[in-house]
């Protein structure tokens, strides 16, 4: 490539090789001419794959659990959304004991799931590991990190199970209600598990709050915001001062049509933004549960935050509120059986908006004759696309002196720090040098 001096005119493409995830393919192709990217195309294959067609014609009943196969690690998130559209247009109220149920159904969701990212994908990246299969079990700190993934995702999976049936596309959720109802053995296992990975989630905190990763994306943050941090409930937020009910949020977002990827990009009133767990921090931290507010104040300090990486520092501590807030409902809840709330309307149109591990999820559902007839999903990632776009342009031209190598893992790390729909494995990307 010549000297050092002339490492700013490099000229090469990079390309990311289709890879089967979890929740589909992607691709990324990238051209550099001069020093200058002059070409960066983010592929998302295998998006929603028509499920919003498919739904429709369908009694209103099978409708979550058909969504909830939109994705394969947060569908309980698809679930909850779409039984919020579908009771918001046919008016139904769920209980009070049903909406604590939901709450602790999805923050097992979020324990296990942003157990996956930061354990699994994200770790790895700190420790200069390719893989959490590298980690040494001799070096103590290494070896107590393995364990604690085990532990957090164990915590987060009999939560799951114990609300919703299954850790994934879980069968007790239901419109106006709950299929079946936790035993009281179940509560005390949830509360034994939680407390065991309190700790665990408290060493996850410094971990990254200790991780030396930055980039800064002065973007506007949008999420969910409630007086209690809760996911599935209040107004969307930004950071720029906005504040918009669930039902209106559509009306601010621009859809953007991509055409070398199946994903659709969105802007928020005309400009990029993210959403995620760094947005709902951003906005948010004060609603925290008290017990995690007291003991991670060093980290919330950091907060609002530009770096893409302290996303990553976000979930983290999202792991520790959703111990502690469970706990919290789990000590003042009794769990009776009580039917689903039922009425006699099968019209209507109505919007759920929660807050899915990665972001702000959107369902709206129009109902005819209780069978879907129109619908519309919106989901975290394809609002974040055309951001991680515009920034890895950043990234690649501010570190085009990068070899290869160096280069890629780059690369790797900023799409990880996203935690997208696309889960990566060891590599996300293997690059050809022309």
């Amino acid at each position: 490539m010549g000297s050092k001096k002339k490492m700013h005119n490099r000229t090469f493409d990079l390309s990311l090789e289709a890879i089967s995830k979890i929740e589909g393919a992607a691709a990324l192709d990238v051209s550099v001419r001069d020093g200058k990217v002059v070409d960066l195309k983010l592929k998302l294959a295998e998006y929603k794959r028509f499920y919003t067609q498919g739904v429709r014609g369908k009694m209103v009943p099978a409708v979550p659990q058909l969504l909830a196969r939109i994705c394969g690690t947060c569908s309980n998130a698809h679930i909850l959304c779409s039984i919020e559209a579908i009771e918001k247009a046919l008016n139904i109220a769920p209980t009070v004991q049903t909406m604590i149920m939901r709450r602790l159904a999805i923050n097992g969701l979020m324990i296990r799931d942003h157990g996956l990212h930061l354990y699994i994908f994200a770790l790895p990246d700190l420790l200069e590991k390719d893989s959490i299969l590298d980690f040494d079990e001799k070096d103590l700190k290494q070896k107590q990190l393995l364990e604690d993934t085990f532990c957090v995702k164990a915590a987060g999976n009999v939560l799951s199970i114990a609300f919703g049936g299954r850790s994934v596309h879980a069968p007790y959720l239901a419109i106006g209600g709950f299929g079946q109802f936790p035993k009281e053995e179940e509560i005390a296992k949830c509360q034994s598990m939680l407390i065991k990975a309190r700790v665990s989630a408290l060493r996850l905190i410094q971990v990254f709050f200790d991780c030396p990763f930055k980039f800064e994306d002065q973007t506007n943050f949008v999420a969910l915001t409630s007086s209690n941090y809760d996911f599935l409930g209040g107004e969307v937020k930004s950071t720029k001062g906005d504040l918009i009910a669930e039902a209106d949020f559509k009306n601010y977002l621009e859809h953007h049509v991509i055409p070398y990827s199946q994903a659709s990009g969105y802007k928020f009133k005309g400009e990029t933004y993210m959403v995620g767990a760094l947005s709902r921090m951003n906005l948010s931290k004060k609603s925290l549960n008290e017990n995690t507010q007291k003991d991670v104040s060093f980290a919330l300090e950091r907060f609002p935050s530009t770096n893409v990486f302290d996303n990553n520092l976000a979930q983290a501590i999202e792991v520790l509120h959703c111990i502690d807030d469970s706990l919290k409902l789990l000590e003042g809840s009794k769990f009776v059986s009580e039917p689903p709330v039922t009425v006699s309307q099968i019209d209507g149109v109505g919007v759920g908006v929660i807050e899915a591990p990665r972001g702000t999820l959107y369902h709206m559902l129009e109902i005819k004759d209780n069978k879907v007839v129109r619908a519309q999903i919106i989901v975290p990632t394809g609002q974040n696309q055309i951001t991680i776009e515009k920034n890895l342009v950043r990234l690649v031209e501010e570190n085009i002196n990068l070899d290869e190598e160096q280069l890629s893992h780059e690369i790797e790390k900023l799409v990880r720090a996203y935690d997208p729909c696309i889960s990566c494995a060891t590599h996300f990307l293997k690059i050809r040098w022309r």
